[in-house]
Parts: C-alpha cells; structure tokens; sequence
C-alpha cells in the first residue's frame, strides 16, 4: 500500500493536535475487556470535551479470552457495562472476529463498515481514530477503502518506541499485518508507544479509592461518585486483577495515555519523525524519506490522572 495523497503542508497540519482549541470528533476501538485499563480511557474519552461518536470492539486473544473472536465479543459487552455505569448511549459496534493475515486482507465487520462511514460524513476537521488495541478494524477499513486516509487522524497505542531495539508488544504483535498498515499507508497517525510512554501511567489501588470512593468504607475525593457509579467500578476492576493482592503492588493502566493525546493534550510530549518499518522480525527499521508519523515520547502521569477525575 503506498501513502496516500495529502500533501506535506497538509500532513503537517493533521498532525498537528487540535490541543485545547476545541472539541473534535472521534470514534474509539477497543479490546475493553483485554486488562482493566480500556475502560478508564472510555470514561476519560467520554467525559472529555470532545464527542465521541462511536465505539467499536476489537479482537484479543489471552488468558481472558478462548480467541481473537471470544475476545472483542467480551469487549463488546465490557463497553456496554461502561456506558452503564456512565450514563451514557452511544452507537457500538462488534469488530474484527480474526486478525488479517495481509496488509490486503481486510477483515469485515460492523465496526469497519461504521468507520467508512463516519470518515467520510460531512464534518468540519477530521475523524480522530482512537485505537487502544490490535489496529485490527482500523487497519481493515483503511485496506478497504484507502481514501479515508484523506479523512481520519489515528491515535494508536501499541508498540515500542522506535529506537527500541525490538517493536514487539501485545497490541502490535496480536496483528502485526495491521499495525504494518498504520505505519505503511501514510494515514495521519499519532503512535504512543508503550515502552518508556504509556507505561508510566500507573497507579495503585489505595491511590484509586482515594479518588475515587469505595463502598467498603473508604471515603472517595473529588471524584467519588458514589458505590455503583464509574467511580467504584474502575476501583473493582482494577481491585480484581490478577496480582491485586500482593505488596507493594501497582497497575499499568496503559491505554489513558492514548485518549491524553486529545483530552490532556498540556500532559504530552510529542515529535513528528519519518514513520519507521515494521520487519518481518518485529523490530523497527528506519528511512529518513519515509512519509511523518508524530510519535509521543512523554507524558506527566500526575496531570493525566487529575484529568480523569476532574
């Protein structure tokens, strides 16, 4: 797939983020019910200022799930919980029930047909792509119709920065073909890679009942919206997962590092760069005439969590 037809004025511009100008609109994918961390970016992504159009359920495949389809299904009804405990309606959608076996395999879905849709709607600016899981329906939609290209900026959260000296990671690795996709078509993209970046956005169970509340005695700040309400179903998700129990423990909560890009946009520390190659060994190969990714290479961890819950 060769890069699409912006221009470089024009890719410069898309990558510039929109910061706190205003609201943009967006569409969010992903695999909610992989670990606990997707459904702290569907609160802050929702409770931003920007709208949310859209979600979609992406595939995952691990120890919480029987396969790639078993995984978005479960996703799908985790993103339904969230919206539950938010308030919230808006349109989901089922994605991606295997991984693409090519950069030309697009795998159809609900979620697929919905994004081709929305890119190419009437709108002032483009649709904004958040991805916080194998770029599976992502990647399907720009392998099926390229010209959305001209239409969406993705953020995507996956990978190693790209001096690492391997790519390797879960979101990449569970659909390197898509993720090849994201870096080779020349799709305004946003990368937050997790190595060094997202994983600094940690936090620990005494610190989110402190924010947040809990129902077993503990009095919430801020944010404490009471037992049953987002709040506390962020705490019992982290609360019940694997290692919780164990001293000095903390947990990644990998993905609000991607929905920082748009609704914390002061928190983030970011560079535009010649987009890399992804090998056939997941590693990172580098063309200084490349098409421009921006990619982030920080972020204030503090400023991102007082965000979610202001």
């Amino acid at each position: 797939m060769t890069p699409g037809d912006l221009s470089a004025a024009e890719r410069v511009r898309r990558l510039a983020l929109p910061g706190t100008a205003g609201s943009v609109d967006l569409a969010l994918d992903t695999d909610a019910y992989n670990e606990v961390d997707d459904q702290f970016a569907v609160a802050h992504a929702l409770r931003s200022e920007h709208t949310v159009e859209a979600l979609y359920a992406a595939p995952f495949h691990n120890n919480r799930s029987d396969g790639p389809a078993d995984g978005m299904a479960k996703s799908y009804e985790e993103i339904g919980r969230v919206l539950d405990r938010l308030g919230e309606s808006r349109p989901v959608f089922r994605g991606a029930e295997r991984y693409m076996d090519g950069v030309d395999d697009p795998v159809e879905s609900p979620a697929v047909a919905d994004l081709l849709e929305r890119a190419h709607a009437d709108r002032d600016g483009p649709l904004y792509v958040v991805a916080i899981g194998a770029a599976t329906n992502v990647a399907s939609a720009i392998a099926t119709d390229p010209s959305i290209r001209e239409e969406v900026v993705v953020v995507w959260l996956g990978g190693t920065p790209h001096g690492w000296h391997t790519a390797a990671e879960f979101n990449l690795s569970q659909d390197v073909p898509a993720a090849r996709v994201l870096f080779d078509s020349g799709v305004p993209l946003v990368h937050v890679p997790t190595v060094n970046v997202a994983e600094h956005v940690r936090t620990t169970l005494p610190e989110l009942r402190a924010l947040f509340g809990d129902a077993n005695g503990a009095d919430g700040g801020e944010g404490d919206d009471g037992a049953g309400g987002i709040g506390q179903f962020l705490v019992d998700r982290v609360a019940g997962y694997e290692g919780a129990g164990e001293r000095a423990w903390s947990k990644v909560i990998w993905d609000l590092a991607a929905t920082a890009v748009l609704a914390t946009p002061g928190a983030v520390e970011s560079v535009r760069v010649p987009s890399p190659m992804l090998t056939d060994g997941e590693t990172w190969s580098h063309d200084a005439a490349r098409h421009d990714v921006r990619v982030v290479r920080g972020l204030d961890r503090d400023a991102v969590f007082r965000d979610l819950v202001e």
